[in-house]
C-alpha cells in the first residue's frame, strides 16, 4: 500500500520520472498537462512521503569493464538467538549474531551490488558485479568464503540480459 494517496496524475508523473529522471519540472508538467508549480508541488510531495527514494544515473556495467555478472546463493552458519532460545551466552557471544556481521559485512564489499535476505534454503542472495571469471574467483576466496559466518555458496551467471529495468509497476 502506497504511504500516501495518489492519483492518476501522481502515477503519471512517478511513470516519467521513472523512465527520465533528468527531465525539469516544466518538461514534467507539460507531458501531465499541469502548470509548474502544482507538478512541483506534487513531485516534492512524493519525495517527503519516501515514494521517491533518490534520483541516480544508471551506468552500463559492459562499458565500465564489469563484464560478469553474477547472483550468489549464502547460507550462513546458525546460531540460536538467547533471548528466543533461553540459553545462558556471554555478552560477547550475543553482541553480533551471524546474520548482522554479515549484512554489516557486505556494505563493504564494492563487488556486491544488491543484497537480499530470503526464505528457503540459503538465507542471502547476492547480485555481484565483476570485471571477468579471475575477479569473481579472488571475491570468492579473498572475501566472501572468508568471512566467519558463510557456510555454503552456490553461484549463477547471467548469459545473456532479456529484461533489466529499475522501473516499478504503477498499478
Amino acid at each position: 500500500m502506497p504511504s500516501i494517496e495518489m492519483d492518476a496524475t501522481d502515477r503519471k508523473i512517478l511513470a516519467i520520472l521513472q523512465e527520465d529522471g533528468r527531465l525539469s519540472n516544466q518538461e514534467v508538467a507539460e507531458r501531465v498537462n499541469l502548470s509548474p508549480s502544482p507538478c512541483l508541488r506534487r513531485i516534492k510531495q512524493l519525495e517527503q512521503a519516501g515514494v521517491i527514494r533518490q534520483y541516480v544515473a544508471l551506468l552500463a556495467p559492459e562499458k565500465i569493464g564489469l563484464g560478469l555478472l553474477a547472483y550468489v546463493n549464502v547460507r550462513l552458519e546458525k546460531h540460536s538467538d538467547p533471548q528466543f532460545s533461553g540459553s545462558a551466552r556471554t555478552a560477547a557471544h550475543t553482541a553480533h549474531s551471524p546474520r548482522a556481521d554479515f549484512s554489516a559485512a557486505i556494505e563493504h564489499w564494492p563487488e556486491v551490488v544488491a543484497c537480499y535476505a530470503m526464505t528457503g534454503e540459503m538465507d542471502y542472495l547476492l547480485r555481484v558485479h565483476v570485471e571477468d571469471m579471475a575477479h569473481f574467483s579472488r571475491f570468492m576466496m579473498e572475501t566472501l568464503l572468508r568471512h566467519p559466518a558463510v557456510l555454503d555458496v552456490k553461484s549463477s551467471f547471467a548469459l545473456q540480459r532479456i529484461k533489466d529495468t529499475t522501473a516499478l509497476p504503477l498499478l
